[in-house]
């Protein structure tokens, strides 16, 4: 028989991310150069010469696409940085234009050349031929500062004002990786819930296991990784099953044997005085129905019950009637109607036993529901003592009863509490007792819906 979680392996988990990583690289790669040999180059703000004479002579040009041009005056001229060999004549032309020694002309730069590519200075000489312009007019690419000394030795700076945020080619090309990331976003998303699929399914299987313990053993088909987790947590299903099983037969074994020397010990004690076999079978009786309550509980957490759909506020008014009739003072409240899957006897053992306990050792019970966002909360409260804090877990440890004494009419066994605790753990949920402050004592049980 073929295992469930066998199956034709898929590329390990390693080799999907590697793939995931490796596509996604290659993409940014072909995009990247699909922009660099597609667009064209950026032209970066450029000024004729004689847009920078008039900027000097008080009457700057307006631009529309390009920054405007400002005008400062400073004590010190700034550095010649630009030394190009078109530099001299520039310098030349500025100086015949604003009649002054080219000596007192300096021109300067942030950078010794800010573009280097062939293909912008043609973009530059089209642009300046179509608004009209000289072709073969020099010019400056900002950033730039020219600078003239005036008579009183101070030095007047024209530059292009400085921009704030990204120039509009920049943006351009921002928006288009933006662009080419959106549509990167639907090939990751359908590589990352591929890859989280497998273990998603597993958490879900884990947490079904803390539900039932007899859930099904986990099919799930994904990577050389996956397959052999779903293996070994099978294997480990299966263990704890064996495992709680054979110690509750053991238990139940144990207890079965014990019946044969109880019922010889009854009949050994006909001839012993009448005032100790008065105790002696006492104690035998107190024997036997402790056995039979250790079967019991055996017998209830072996049996493989059928889990449906069921109503807690249904079951749980028809508990409190069926003890209303017997004159026990119980009550539900009236609240939301939640569904949970679950066993239908052991919930009502598990109710039944609170209940009871509430009205044992309160006097009453008055029971609750309500949902949050994951579980069904049933609050059962009495007006009794309450339970001192450090016995507040111990309760719940099988044949532990606070009364010393053995006798049904002062506690029972001790067993119920243990049932109660198990039927909720084995739905994957929980009970716990909380003292109230004003008095009295609350259950509260949590199950998963």
């Amino acid at each position: 028989m073929t295992p469930p979680w066998s199956g034709r392996p898929t590329a390990s988990l390693f080799g999907q991310l590697l793939a995931l990583i490796g596509i996604s690289l290659a993409a940014a790669q072909v995009i990247s150069l699909i922009l660099l040999f597609n667009l064209p180059p950026p032209a970066p703000d450029f000024y004729r010469i004689s847009e920078i004479v008039q900027a000097f002579n008080g009457t700057p040009p307006a631009f529309t696409e390009r920054r405007p041009l400002v005008i400062k005056t400073v004590d010190n001229a700034p550095a010649m940085v630009i030394d190009s060999r078109m530099t001299p004549k520039i310098r030349s032309q500025l100086a015949e234009a604003l009649h002054v020694p080219i000596e007192r002309v300096v021109i300067s730069s942030a950078s010794r050349f800010p573009v280097s590519d062939r293909r912008v200075f043609r973009v530059i000489r089209d642009r300046m031929a179509r608004d009209g312009g000289e072709q073969e007019e020099h010019f400056l690419i900002a950033p730039f500062d020219v600078a003239v000394q005036q008579a009183d030795g101070r030095w007047q700076i024209v530059r292009p004002e400085r921009g704030i945020g990204l120039d509009p080619w920049q943006q351009r090309i921002v928006l288009l990786f933006f662009l080419s990331a959106l549509v990167m976003a639907p090939v990751a998303f359908v590589f990352a819930r591929r890859l989280s699929a497998p273990i998603r399914l597993f958490t879900d299987a884990a947490e079904r296991l803390g539900r039932d313990p007899r859930a099904p053993p986990l099919s799930l088909k994904g990577s050389a990784e996956i397959n052999v987790a779903v293996k070994a947590f099978n294997d480990m299903q299966e263990r704890l099953r064996r495992y709680v099983e054979d110690r509750t037969a053991m238990v139940g074994a144990i207890a079965h044997d014990l019946r044969t020397p109880l019922t010889r010990l009854r009949f050994r004690i006909e001839n012993v005085p009448e005032d100790v076999r008065v105790k002696m079978a006492a104690d035998i009786d107190q024997m036997e129905e402790m056995i039979s309550a250790a079967l019991a509980f055996v017998r209830d957490t072996t049996r493989d019950g059928e889990r449906t759909p069921l109503e807690l506020s249904s079951l749980l008014e028809s508990l409190c009637d069926e003890m209303a009739e017997t004159g026990a003072d119980t009550q539900v409240e009236l609240g939301e109607k939640v569904v949970l899957h679950g066993d239908p006897l052991a919930l009502r053992r598990l109710f039944t036993n609170l209940l009871e306990n509430a009205v044992k050792f309160g006097g009453r019970a008055r029971a609750r529901i309500y949902s949050d966002a994951t579980s069904a909360i049933v609050e059962i409260e009495d007006d009794g003592p309450g339970i001192p804090t450090e016995e507040v877990e111990r309760v719940f440890e099988p044949f532990y009863r606070r009364e010393p004494s053995r006798s049904r009419q002062t506690g029972g066994i001790g067993l119920g509490l243990a049932v109660v605790r198990s039927i909720a753990r084995g739905h994957g949920g929980d009970v716990t007792f909380v003292n109230r402050p004003g008095g009295g004592l609350t259950a509260k049980v949590q199950l998963p819906i």
